[in-house]
């Protein structure tokens, strides 16, 4: 083979050793084009986004690993004169690269305890959104709230390291129970027929949330068979307090993670056009009032009741 033979004269390559490099690049090219075949069958068979991503990351970590194991088999007889070399040098890179060996362990620890998958919506830290994506190293956020003020998108894209999971703990929207309990608090002033305006909001939530209380009930029961996740009823319902400026009506009930907002703003036009019809409800907020005591009709300090009943009547 003269090709073999130049190749030993002009780079002292021996002969073993191309044949090894030869059948690594034939392993490299085969995986490569299995890789893009299955890619391109998956993009065109599979519609729905999510399990699209599901499969075109199974085959990107599957070549990858199958990879390996070829050229690791191919260089196997090699790989043991430097074993030796490669332990000595195992613990300085351990420590050199502690940061990514700790992200590489909290990506094994995402995909098999699955705290959260692609799709769900958690805050980790001070970081809240919807998981997008998660690779070795580093999971990624469409980040929500900051400054916008419900539960929407920011437009922002949030890289978080996969160690994280570690350090801070996490919140996930969407797994267990997968709906949450939102609250809205209605203030009216004590002249409002409270009552009234009570069994208005009650009537106005239970409109708005009643499929969602259905769907709930199923999701509840799937959540218990995991988790200890129990509720005495998940009817929506109006609590009662007093404020400084009034009484607060608080509409509680549960709604989907990422609907908070709609559901929010279908209520509230709702109460708005309701009140709107009722001469003796008024929404209350901060006022001043001016108090003269005779045309209040109530006695002045220190005068006794009966001058005050007298005094007209003469």
């Amino acid at each position: 083979m003269k090709i073999i033979e130049w190749i030993y004269e002009n780079l002292g390559i021996e002969s073993h050793i191309q044949y090894r490099i030869f059948y690594s690049l034939l392993v490299f090219l085969f995986i490569g084009v299995i890789r893009y075949i299955f890619l391109r069958v998956v993009n065109k068979r599979i519609q729905d986004v999510k399990f699209k991503y599901y499969w075109q990351n199974a085959i990107k970590y599957s070549a990858s690993i199958i990879g390996i194991i070829l050229i690791v088999a191919i260089w196997l007889n090699e790989l043991k004169s430097v074993a030796l070399t490669l332990g000595l040098l195992s613990a300085g890179l351990a420590v050199a690269l502690r940061d990514p060996i700790v992200n590489l362990a909290g990506c094994l620890f995402i995909l098999i305890r699955k705290p959260f998958t692609v799709g769900d919506r958690i805050q980790i830290g001070n970081h809240a959104g919807d998981v997008i994506d998660i690779r070795v190293f580093q999971f990624t956020l469409n980040e929500i709230g900051n400054w916008v003020e419900a539960d929407q998108s920011t437009g922002r894209v949030i890289h978080i390291p996969n160690g994280k999971i570690f350090m801070e703990a996490q919140a996930n929207y969407s797994q267990g129970f997968s709906h949450l309990w939102n609250e809205i608090a209605v203030l009216i002033t004590f002249e409002s027929n409270w009552m009234k305006a009570k069994e208005i909001l009650l009537e106005i939530v239970n409109k708005n949330t009643a499929s969602l209380t259905e769907s709930a009930k199923r999701t509840l029961m799937e959540a218990s068979r995991k988790f200890m996740i129990f509720y005495t009823t998940l009817s929506p319902n109006v609590y009662t307090k007093v404020k400084d400026s009034g009484v607060q009506l608080t509409m509680r009930y549960i709604c989907e993670p990422k609907k908070r907002r709609l559901t929010e703003h279908q209520i509230w036009e709702d109460v708005l056009a309701e009140f709107a019809k009722h001469k003796d409800i008024d929404f209350a907020y901060p006022t001043q009032r001016l108090y003269f005591n005779p045309r209040e009709g109530k006695q002045k300090q220190g005068e006794d009741t009966a001058d005050t009943i007298k005094g007209p009547l003469e």
